[in-house]
């Protein structure tokens, strides 16, 4: 009995384990034969709010649901787009603009399949990704072109010389062309488009075309080149829009000139009454303005007088400064020169003294009286010398002076110029009125 049991649990393992491979066999078979992850290299292209799958396949395909799974923009930081380490996605170290919107699919992953599911796409999704399957260097590299597009509306309004549409379309990304087809599918030559970028990063385009009777069917497209993306809105044109005015409406646009013209003749005769009100009030202003003007001239000329009197007064006082500066700078020579000549007889009277054997009361009173007069030229020499340094002092600050007042008389003479002629064109004012 007990091997009775021991054979249908060793029958019952070997049972299990032979199920095992054949699943296994059957998983391998079903995954493919292809071997490291593949580089596409293929740019793909998404519209805002739209979802995406990002592609990337391991070669040889093994299942990939434990392994760890890079998705990454090296342009961000951090740059991790997505995630899974050991079958767990690790949302701290994933850049927070991808959180929520990016997945794996579990059932392709053991099938080698890592592409990546990029939901509600932005326009700050467009950029280059990397796929990596660490260990493993190699890497699939994706390039994600992001636009967004919108239906383009029409607006019809009457011109002079036919029918003016005007197409306008909103939420565009990049910048689109925009056309106008008539009813045979030429183009059709319209204004230049204008483009507008919102703060949201889109475009809003918008074109003009005035078109005739000729054709009555009419197609604005707008087209994006990058993205292969268009969208376009037909009109039709009712005929009526393209027929001459009635009498009727003749007669009426006749009453309605007549009454324009009656309004126009009332305003001119205020406007002109009004007119001749300013104009006695400027009148009155321009004299009042004379009058403070001669008054500000005047008070220049006073100024300008009061100022050259200074100016000559100051002239003549370096004048006198100048003069009693040469005069000390002689009175110094002289004094040098006495005090050469006073050293001089003093050691000529020593000499005397020294060559006479018996002592002589004079030539020691000569002496005396040598050195009294030397001391005295040479206080009169250091007094001279003060003199001629204040001297040259004021002649600085007296020259400083006269540049001051030249300056002043200087800005006194535009001020007068410019009164004057503001006085000349009151002047001529009434008569160019008149």
């Amino acid at each position: 009995m007990i091997h009775m049991k021991f054979r249908l649990v060793l029958k019952l393992q070997l049972g299990d384990l032979l199920h095992r491979s054949v699943v296994l066999l059957l998983l391998l078979h079903s995954c493919g034969g292809q071997s490291q992850v593949t580089d596409t290299s293929q740019p793909l292209v998404s519209t805002v709010g739209d979802d995406v799958i990002l592609p990337c396949h391991m070669e040889p395909a093994v299942d990939a649901s434990d392994l760890t799974v890079e998705w990454a923009r090296s342009d961000l930081d951090p740059r991790f787009v997505h995630l899974r380490r050991d079958g767990v996605e690790l949302l701290p170290k994933e850049h927070p603009l991808y959180r929520g919107r990016t997945s794996l699919s579990i059932s392709k992953l053991k099938c080698g399949d890592v592409s990546l599911k990029l939901s509600k796409v932005k326009l700050s999704d467009e950029g280059t990704y990397r796929c990596r399957v660490p260990p493993s260097s190699a890497e699939s590299v994706v390039k994600l072109s992001v636009g967004s597009v919108s239906s383009p509306e029409i607006k019809i309004s009457k011109v002079s010389n036919g029918v003016k549409l005007e197409c306008k379309s909103e939420g565009w990304y990049p910048q689109p062309e925009v056309y106008w087809l008539d009813a045979e599918g030429k183009l059709l030559p319209a204004e230049p488009a204008k483009a507008v970028r919102g703060p949201d990063g889109l475009y809003a385009v918008s074109s003009r075309v005035t078109v005739e009777k000729r054709h009555n069917t009419f197609t604005c497209r707008v087209h994006q080149r990058n993205i292969s993306q268009t969208r376009e809105t037909h009109i039709h044109v009712p005929v009526d829009l393209f027929m001459v005015q009635s009498s009727s409406s003749v007669r009426i646009s006749i009453c309605s000139a007549v009454c324009f013209l009656f309004i126009v003749a009332c305003f001119f005769l205020l406007w002109k009454g009004r007119q001749t009100k300013i104009k006695t009030e400027r009148s009155r202003l321009a004299e009042n303005e004379k009058k403070y003007l001669e008054k500000v001239k005047a008070k220049l000329l006073e100024e300008s007088q009061k100022n050259e009197r200074e100016s000559q007064h100051v002239r003549e006082v370096i004048e006198v400064l100048t003069e009693q500066k040469e005069n000390l700078k002689n009175q110094r020579e002289k004094l040098i020169s006495l005090q050469k000549e006073d050293l001089i007889q003093e050691a000529e009277l020593e000499q005397k003294r020294r060559d006479n054997k018996m002592f002589r009361s004079d030539i020691s009173t000569q002496i005396e009286n040598t050195k009294q007069r030397a001391t005295e030229h040479v206080e009169l020499l250091k007094n001279t010398e003060t003199q001629l340094e204040t001297t040259e002092d004021l002649i600085i600050r007296m020259k400083e002076r006269k540049a001051e007042l030249d300056k002043d008389q200087e800005q006194i003479k535009k001020h007068l110029e410019e009164t004057e002629r503001q006085i000349e064109e009151i002047q001529r004012k009434p008569k160019t009125e008149q």
